[in-house]
């Protein structure tokens, strides 16, 4: 069920706030059992056949954590360390990557292998990062003895399983424990509900409304009926950008909403990664959970920056490579990837050569227009890959709709704003007003993490870039009638485009 859907809003997320509230004075195990047996329920709402794949998975990388954290440091702990993480992977490659490899080996030899078809269970490329690095970290004994009743809901709580943020145990166990007894509390649900609305307006009145145009003009290039305009190539590119900005903060604000009503905070998962001033910056910022796991789970281990220049710029390619392929099983995705390790690499010369010889700084709405039209060129073959990731796709199809988007932007079919005949989008007007909107909640306006800053919403919220969030503000949310009028306004607007139920983006993932 989706967080934006009515059976999720409306029956699951009351009924299980009720059953929480009503086992409050139970044992603590009767609790940690429930938010385990509904998070199991909310998973398998989607698709019950792979409900065994991820009990199986956490019955396995328990038992393997339970045995390291007992034998680190030797020679049989390194071999069940191997062995764990070698099957999270192999597991997550059979799933996610056996087609894309079979495509390209098809591809390669022109053999006319059959491709095989598997339905990618939900979640699995999070709650796969999430389970080895708690292996590690049992590894580095950083882990404490568990039962497998609170390790099942650190693995599975239903508002991080289908799509983050990758959280470690050491964040979310000990929360639980500290609310035994405690039951929903007025202020956690006030925060938690606010949090959720936001997140929901996002959604459905933002992210959905500027999918209308980013989609059929990708539609478009990828059918290839005619070229794609200057105009509309930016249009598509940049409604894509804010479409996906805003879908994803849109998940993280309802994901940490529903974790807060039960008292649990999330760590901070999306902060501003558009008012970045380098892609440095931007990756501090977008998706901060999967960076962290990327930098302290492979960039760091492969090295980091400790082996000299040269090392620093391959680990940076292979990293942001490989995470370009978690997103997704296709060459676009890579390219993505790609393109961020190729930024990072700049990025990181650019400060060198500004150390060496002194430069002077690039003024920070220069820098902070550069990385946004660099994060906006790679967001085409990102939003392209949808084109090669379905069983009738291909990589031809979605590297040419990525060079027909790509060279309209760049001028290379023409300057022409927009075409006389465009249906797609009734007129150039509905494009880019929305557009226009977009940017200015982004550049203009405070994120999430700043609005509610008087109630601390998430985790982590001292390491953001700029360090903590500031002073309390007089514009900062309060629980006042004020501010429960803005939150009616929201759902107003929200229950006009309610009809239209789609998925986050990074469900996909």
């Amino acid at each position: 069920m989706l967080f934006n859907s009515y059976i999720y809003l409306l029956l699951f997320l009351p009924a299980v706030l009720l059953g929480y509230q009503l086992l409050r004075r139970a044992p603590f195990c009767a609790s940690v059992v429930f938010l385990s047996a509904a998070s199991l329920i909310y998973y398998g709402y989607w698709d019950w056949t792979n409900l065994w794949i991820i009990g199986a998975s956490c019955l396995f990388n328990f038992s393997c954590g339970r045995f390291l954290s007992r034998h680190r440091a030797s020679r049989s702990g390194r071999l069940i360390l191997t062995a764990g993480v070698t099957a999270n992977l192999g597991l997550l490659a059979w799933y996610k990557y056996a087609g894309f490899l079979a495509k390209a080996v098809a591809a390669v030899s022109e053999s006319g292998l059959p491709i095989p078809e598997f339905v990618l269970p939900l979640g699995i490329s999070f709650f796969t990062f999430q389970q080895i690095a708690y292996l590690v970290d049992a590894w580095r004994g950083e882990t404490e003895e568990y039962h497998f009743a609170d390790y099942l809901l650190f693995v599975t709580f239903f508002p991080q399983l289908i799509a983050g943020p990758i959280v470690h145990h050491r964040e979310m166990l000990p929360q639980f424990k500290r609310h035994q007894g405690l039951g929903l509390r007025p202020t956690d649900l006030a925060v938690g509900s606010t949090l959720l609305f936001l997140g929901l307006f996002k959604k459905v009145v933002l992210a959905d409304y500027l999918a209308r145009t980013a989609n059929p003009i990708f539609e478009l290039a990828h059918g290839g009926d005619r070229y794609i305009t200057f105009g509309e190539a930016w249009a598509a590119a940049l409604s894509y950008t804010l479409q996906i900005y805003f879908d994803f903060s849109a998940y993280s604000d309802m994901a940490i909403g529903s974790a807060r009503l039960f008292g649990i905070r999330l760590p901070v998962n999306f902060h501003s990664p558009y008012k970045a001033a380098s892609i440095i910056d931007f990756w501090r910022r977008w998706h901060i959970t999967l960076s962290r796991f990327l930098r302290d789970y492979l960039y760091i281990p492969l090295g980091g920056n400790r082996l000299g220049n040269a090392r620093r710029y391959t680990n940076l390619m292979t990293t942001m490579l490989i995470g370009g392929l978690w997103h997704g099983a296709g060459w676009t995705f890579i390219l993505w990837g790609g393109l961020h390790g190729l930024y990072l690499c700049i990025n990181h010369a650019w400060h060198w050569l500004g150390r060496r010889f002194s430069l002077p700084k690039i003024p920070r709405p220069v820098a902070v227009l550069i990385t946004f039209l660099a994060v906006v060129v790679a967001w085409v073959p990102f939003r392209a890959g949808s084109f090669e990731i379905t069983s009738e796709g291909s990589m031809t199809d979605a590297l040419q709709t990525s060079g027909i988007i790509l060279a309209s932007m760049f001028g290379f079919q023409g300057f022409d704003l927009w075409a006389p005949d465009a249906v797609i989008v009734a007129t150039s007007t509905r494009a880019w007003r929305p557009i226009l909107l977009g940017l200015l909640l982004v550049w203009a306006f405070p994120n999430t993490q700043q609005f509610m800053r008087r109630y601390f919403p998430a985790l982590g919220l001292g390491e953001l870039p700029g360090g903590a969030l500031g002073p309390r503000r007089r514009w900062q949310w309060r629980p006042t009638l004020v501010w429960l009028l803005f939150i009616l306004a929201i759902l107003y607007a929200v229950s006009r485009d309610f009809d239209k139920i789609s998925e986050f983006i990074y469900f996909q993932f």
